[in-house]
């Protein structure tokens, strides 16, 4: 018999007193198991424990789920736009009264601090406020062109689209896609990481709580042969996705080569320019906590410091910043112990090669969580721009300093650099903000900000090798990737001048 619930006990693994628990996928308003025979472990980072197992879904799941999302998609696009939004203002609604266990949850699968996945839950619920005004820009345009004759266009849905995110916001970044996607009168299919699949359960048992109809929001659960299959699948309209860069670019050759939209964000290095003349207490701080925040996993994290000047003052004042970060206490752990071996392993590397470890974070513990996977707060200076540390993407607590003498020096290792997802600058000068502002190579730019993420409506997205597709992932440009439009010229008054126009 069918269980009811999404997390099923596995009695003739573990006794059920372990909470140890089998994660279904959900299709067409419904908890049904995978038809893979292969699970994989859900582990706790800050424990180091399995806390859940997940299937390895099919491609034949996939085609369940993009039926069940098909069939709801006539009577979900022919609802009205208002109807649509009421339903996402009581998803907003129960996200707010449920806070503190969705934080919970996300701490526990993520390993991020209850701070840290608070904050994650507060930007959720602010995207799907976005997305409940979406009555109100989406109105469409109507003009007279000539004497009796009409224009108009229309936005209309694209039908079933795929979500596929990341472990790094198991809340946050599927419902940058969730709200507006499907407020716009999609139908959606969600792909969540392997290694972070509890999160998307609660958001369905929301979805359906405010009202969502059975098979407007489905997810299916699995490693590559889901996401092949979302990119193949001839009932699929259009495929967002977020992860690294390398995969990100395969899912947008496969999915257009399939004639489907792609929207795919990559991975990132962001450059934060550094001038003498910074406000030493403000540069500190916001360095530290970008460099640390979510344990350096977020594709906005500060990893490369770029150094113009005298600023060891301001090097100094990092360095102390960065010692009150403590792994366990303001600091969570990193996804898995690969991701540990391998952020420690590029600190490693970097010293051999002529770097100085100013702060050094390798071999962190923490008291009673032995097992977690922590890195603490790393600062790296002297680094030079050809190693490898200051040219890939660590995704640790880890920061690299670059020394420069001009502000052109910098603009060039910012230029050179091949993502285009962020970039800061730190001075009291509006002409050397200005031009930072006009010269980076990136989507996102901060003044004396660490983490420049545009609030709604304003949209994220970065440039160059962070983003594949046109348009961004939020606010109001995802409106453009979310819908296609209708145009219509009206005629009916037989009496009119007949012109080119008519």
């Amino acid at each position: 018999m069918q269980p009811t619930s999404p997390l099923q006990t596995i009695e003739k693994q573990t006794k059920p007193s372990n909470g140890i628990r089998t994660v279904l996928n959900f299709i067409g308003g419904k908890w049904v198991d995978s038809l893979g025979t292969e699970f994989l472990p859900v582990m706790n980072p800050s424990l180091g424990q399995k806390i859940a197992l997940v299937p390895v879904s099919t491609a034949q799941d996939v085609d369940n789920a993009v039926r069940s999302a098909r069939a709801a998609f006539k009577g979900w696009s022919a609802t009205p736009i208002k109807e649509r939004a009421q339903i996402f203002y009581r998803f907003k609604t129960l996200m707010e009264k449920n806070a503190e266990p969705l934080a919970a949850l996300v701490h526990e699968e993520n390993g991020k601090t209850m701070s840290e996945a608070t904050a994650e839950i507060d930007k959720a619920i602010e995207v799907t406020e976005f997305a409940c005004s979406m009555p109100q820009l989406t109105s469409g345009e109507i003009l007279e062109v000539s004497k009796g004759v009409e224009c108009r266009i229309d936005r209309h849905p694209l039908g079933v689209v795929a979500s596929i995110t990341p472990f790094n916001f198991p809340n946050m970044v599927p419902n940058w896609t969730i709200p507006n996607a499907l407020v716009l009168g999609n139908t959606m299919l969600l792909k969540p990481s392997q290694l972070v699949p509890l999160s998307s359960i609660r958001i369905a048992e929301l979805l359906k709580e405010a009202g969502l109809p059975d098979g407007v929001f489905n997810i299916v659960h699995g490693t590559q042969a889901v996401v092949e299959a979302i990119c193949d699948h001839p009932g699929i309209e259009a495929v967002s996705f977020v992860g690294s860069t390398k995969v990100a670019k395969i899912v947008y050759a496969r999915a257009t080569s399939r004639h489907k939209r792609a929207l795919c964000l990559g991975g990132a290095k962001n450059h934060l320019i550094v001038l003498p003349d910074a406000n030493e207490e403000m540069a500190a701080t916001n360095i530290a906590a970008s460099m640390s925040g979510c344990a350096g996993q977020r594709c906005m994290a500060a990893s490369a410091m770029v150094a113009v000047g005298p600023v060891d003052h301001i090097i100094q004042k990092l360095c102390d910043e960065a010692r009150k970060i403590v792994p366990g206490k303001n600091l969570g752990a990193v996804i898995t112990k690969e991701a540990k071996e391998r952020i420690e392993r590029y600190i490693t590397e970097a010293e051999q090669q002529g770097a100085k470890v100013l702060v050094d974070g390798r071999r962190a513990t923490v008291d009673g969580k032995n097992d977690g996977y922590y890195v603490g707060p790393t600062v790296i200076d002297f680094v030079k721009p050809e190693m490898k540390i200051a040219q890939e993407e660590v995704f640790g607590p880890v920061l690299s300093i670059m020394r420069v003498k001009t502000i052109d020096e910098a603009m060039t290792i910012e230029n050179n650099n091949p993502y285009g997802n962020a970039a800061s600058v730190f001075t009291q000068s509006g002409g050397a903000a200005r031009q930072v502002m006009e010269r980076a190579s990136a989507g996102m730019i901060g003044v004396n900000i660490g983490v420049p993420v545009p609030r709604e409506p304003f949209s994220f997205g970065g440039w160059n090798d962070s983003k594949f597709g046109a348009c961004d992932i939020t606010g109001k440009s995802s409106i453009e990737f979310f819908t296609k439009l209708k145009k219509t010229t009206i005629k009916w008054n037989p009496e009119s001048k007949v012109n080119w126009m008519s």
